[in-house]
């Protein structure tokens, strides 16, 4: 019953409608002025804070309140503001995700306990922080972690600036058991995964594919800076009209998790650097069922798909901006230029 109740609380909250015409520093506002002053002294950081670039997606020690630590109107508040930080989709994504840590926690019988004594397993185990002042004219940020999640944003003048890095994983990839079986969160991603690679021919596939072993990781991990990975594969330029359909389908897959006018703009960076300098590679199995991993890349994006823990069930997702994670160009320019 414990369970059940833990998978509702949650996700009632998270299916609250938020108005998206205010701007996002104000829905930041709203939620801080939920907050006593116990929980805005483990929120707050300042923006020039070496916490916010610590970034992790595992079953971690982390800092800002949870779920846990809110009533019924804070966390109201947290979840409009993630609802604004995010599409529609990439909100259901992040609570889908959430949500099967109730499943792992019957999978593993909730025996895998945290350092602290609490269960590793918890939907509610998601943390906020908070970087800097949000206000119209300030630049700040703000993060959302937990167990398969992690997301990082920066904004100013109420509207965001940088959202990477963006991370998005599931465990289990597919649900194998139970109320939920056959449920893929991720299930895009590796389906048009397949379809591209699918679509191509002998040569391309020599091109794209630089190894019939899959990475048991992300190559990026953690890491707080990146760079383009080596071999790239096979470039958008060298594909059909089909195939480069495909391509696109799957590199929007990613974008679309983004609130709308910050997708835009990626998207902007992304063709103005030139599609034709984006490229798709592979690693292991061909088909469904067995290891398998994808990277797109190009000068300013980097896009990593793995799927081989757990017997290929485990899928890991990250989304890089090589010249504006954490925000690092935009706000190096504005001290730049303030001083």
């Amino acid at each position: 019953m414990r369970l059940k109740k833990l998978l509702l609380l949650p996700f009632c909250i998270l299916a609250i409608a938020t108005g998206r015409s205010q701007d996002l520093h104000t829905f930041a506002q709203t939620f801080l002025h939920t907050l006593n002053a116990d929980l805005l002294e483990k929120i707050q950081f300042k923006i020039s804070d070496a916490e916010r670039f610590n970034f992790n997606y595992v079953p971690v020690a982390r800092k800002g309140p949870t779920f846990n630590d809110f009533n019924t109107e804070q966390k109201e508040a947290a979840t409009n503001l993630l609802k604004a930080s995010l599409s529609q989709e990439g909100f259901r994504k992040a609570s889908e995700i959430m949500a099967l840590e109730n499943i792992l926690a019957v999978l593993e019988n909730n025996e895998r306990m945290m350092p602290d004594g609490t269960p590793m397993r918890d939907a509610l185990n998601y943390h906020f922080s908070i970087f800097g002042e949000p206000a119209a004219g300030e630049f700040w940020g703000w993060r959302f972690e937990g167990h398969h999640v992690s997301l990082n944003f920066i904004a100013s003048k109420g509207a965001i600036l940088s959202a990477t890095p963006s991370f998005m994983g599931s465990n289990p990839g597919t649900v194998p058991s139970g109320e939920s079986k056959g449920k893929q969160v991720l299930k895009k991603e590796t389906e048009i995964g397949f379809e591209l690679l699918n679509s191509l021919s002998e040569k391309q596939l020599a091109q794209a594919i630089f190894s019939n072993e899959a990475p048991y990781e992300i190559f990026t991990r953690n890491h707080r800076t990146v760079s383009n990975l080596e071999p790239k594969g096979i470039l958008f330029a060298d594909l059909s009209e089909e195939q480069k359909a495909s391509f696109q389908k799957l590199l929007n897959l990613y974008l679309d998790n983004y609130e709308a006018r910050f997708s835009k703009s990626l998207k902007t960076k992304i063709e103005e650097a030139g599609f034709n300098n984006l490229s798709f590679a592979w690693a292991g199995s061909q088909k469904p069922g067995q290891g398998h991993y994808y990277h797109i890349q190009g000068p300013t994006i980097l896009i990593e798909y793995d799927n081989i823990q757990n017997n290929a069930n485990h899928v890991h997702t990250v989304v890089r901006d090589l010249t504006n994670d954490f925000g690092q160009d935009i706000l190096k320019d504005h001290y730049d230029h303030s001083h």
